[in-house]
């Protein structure tokens, strides 16, 4: 292995690191807006007095603060 090949090697390994960081920022954004989409169907419901949208919106947001744990998870493993 020559100096070429180490360059080339650490070119790959900055081009996985900066993908795999752009999917984590993508996942937590993309989990903050379903938790906001959850409040606003959690809110919804409440104002409508609707069980099933109540629960609903609940849901949508414990799965969206969990979409963005899982991501700030794997930022931190994958680096």
């Amino acid at each position: 292995m020559n100096g070429h090949d180490s360059i080339i090697l650490a070119a790959g390994s900055n081009v996985v690191t900066s993908a795999l960081d752009l999917f984590s920022q993508f996942a937590i954004i993309g989990g903050g807006l379903w938790a906001v989409w959850g409040v606003v169907t959690l809110a919804g419901g409440l104002k409508d007095q609707n069980g099933p949208a109540t629960q609903s919106g609940m849901w949508q947001v414990v799965g969206g603060g969990l979409i963005i744990a899982a991501a700030a998870l794997f930022k931190t493993i994958a680096l």
